[in-house]
């Protein structure tokens, strides 16, 4: 079996990925990727992970690392041999999405990212689970800095709408959503397990939009079902 690439979310890394890791790398060779770290737009990180990855590819993703993932598939269906997209969507930003992200970077130009951070953390959490993961995610992103949520903001935002692709994706393909998710919402993940041809869809509750650290028990049980079914 190929090994399994983990896609981080926008201004994510490995961390992100802490407790799927740990589930996961006992029985099957795992990697984070992090080419939404050294490039521009979601076609250019498309590429490099197809370059510096031959060969077979079971592709899991989160939020940005799903579109991510949609954006490899898009350009090389036969090497996807599964996909698994967390928190995520297809569609493309809205004008009112657009506004509120080039809004955003003004402020992280004037060097206010903790202030916009902090400001966000209801849509990234549940309620239940903000005040225990909150000190991690903003140590998180920070790490990432502000250049990269700049420049990772600005890739989500022009990328492609791929519901057009997702008649066509024919490997074998879950699409889990936390029923908080204010971000992705539900709808966005019942759309892509619609039209993709035998996706599975997981809602969890109690879950919001970094469903990895919200639920991490449940989205290991699904991650190796996901993967035992191949």
């Amino acid at each position: 079996m190929p090994p399994i690439t983990l896609l981080p979310g926008l201004a994510c890394d490995a961390e992100l990925w802490r407790d799927q890791m740990a589930a996961l790398s006992p029985r099957y060779p795992v990697q984070v990727a992090d080419v939404h770290m050294r490039f521009a737009t979601l076609p250019q990180m498309a590429e490099a992970l197809l370059a510096e990855q031959p060969g077979e590819l079971l592709l899991c993703g989160a939020s940005m690392g799903g579109m991510l993932a949609l954006e490899v598939v898009r350009r090389a269906p036969r090497r996807v041999k599964a996909l698994a997209l967390l928190g995520s969507t297809a569609r493309p930003d809205t004008p009112e999405q657009i506004r509120l992200r080039s809004d955003a970077l003004v402020l992280f130009e004037q060097g206010r990212l903790r202030e916009v951070l902090q400001a966000n953390l209801f849509f990234a959490f549940d309620p239940a689970h903000a005040r225990a993961l909150a000190p991690d995610y903003l140590a998180m992103v920070e790490r990432a800095g502000a250049a990269q949520l700049m420049a990772q903001n600005r890739a989500v935002m022009a990328r492609a709408d791929q519901r057009p692709l997702l008649p066509h994706i024919t490997c074998p393909t879950l699409v889990v959503v936390g029923r908080s998710d204010a971000l992705t919402p539900p709808a966005h993940a019942q759309e892509m397990a619609a039209a993709i041809p035998g996706a599975r869809l997981e809602v969890m509750d109690e879950c919001g939009h970094m469903l990895t650290w919200e639920q991490p028990r449940r989205v290991n049980e699904l991650l190796l079902d996901w993967l035992a079914g191949l």
